[in-house]
């Protein structure tokens, strides 16, 4: 490698090898890609902590609105709505109504929440192998480094040290990657773990409490207009 090689950040990718400037590439696309989809589960999450609040609250008070609300509280209201009208004309027992009930408002519930788990796979992916492309990279760096020595027959750290530099950031850049997507997709599927067992629990106290109405003769349905 040449003396006097630039050791800023902007050296040390311009004066690698084409092979590792793809790779760096690759890795600088896939962290930038990474942040947007952290800050945009940031942004749902939020969201969704509010819809399970207001279904830990609708539970609470034992009504369902289905006024055309959205998200996690529409879609409930919706699917227990349209199982509540499939079924008016139905002889069942009060367990088969709460049972219906809870199944159709599950389903819905796992509606949503699968929709906030895109992206997901993505992280996981960018976690577990931008290690190996960044180590890839810096084996790729090295071995040309050496190749450049043995052409030079110099072997002082002058000629050595840019080379080596110039393929570890490689590695550099694929932790940099790794790091933030595998503690998203932890905090992320933490996240919707506890908000699905929060939501699971409203829906079956709300089940409990709709079927119960109906065989008191009292709709806990209610229309907001």
């Amino acid at each position: 490698m040449k003396e006097g090689a630039d050791f800023s950040i902007l050296g040390l990718v311009m004066d690698a090898d084409p092979f590792v400037q793809a790779i760096m590439l690759l890795l600088v696309v896939c962290s930038v890609a990474t942040w947007a989809l952290i800050f945009e589960k940031m942004v749902r999450l939020t969201a969704l902590r509010r819809q399970v609040g207001k279904l830990v609250r609708i539970a609470k008070e034992g009504r369902l609105s289905f006024n055309g609300k959205r998200g996690l509280v529409g879609a409930v209201a919706t699917a227990a709505q349209s199982e509540w009208v499939e079924g008016s004309d139905r002889e069942e027992s009060r367990v088969e109504l709460r049972d219906r009930l809870e199944r159709a408002m599950r389903l819905a519930m796992k509606g949503e929440l699968r929709r906030l788990e895109f992206g997901l796979p993505f992280l996981a992916t960018v976690g577990s192998a931008s290690p190996f492309i960044g180590l890839l990279g810096t084996v790729w760096g090295i071995m040309n480094s050496f190749t450049a020595i043995a052409a030079a027959k110099d072997t002082s750290l002058a000629v050595v040290a840019p080379g080596i530099a110039e393929a570890l950031f490689a590695t550099a850049l694929g932790l940099a990657a790794a790091i933030p997507a595998v503690v998203a997709f932890n905090q992320i599927s933490v996240a919707l773990g506890r908000s699905a067992e929060q939501a699971g629990t409203s829906i079956t106290s709300l089940a409990k409490v709709m079927s119960r109405g109906q065989n008191e003769g009292a709709v806990r349905l209610e229309e907001v207009g």
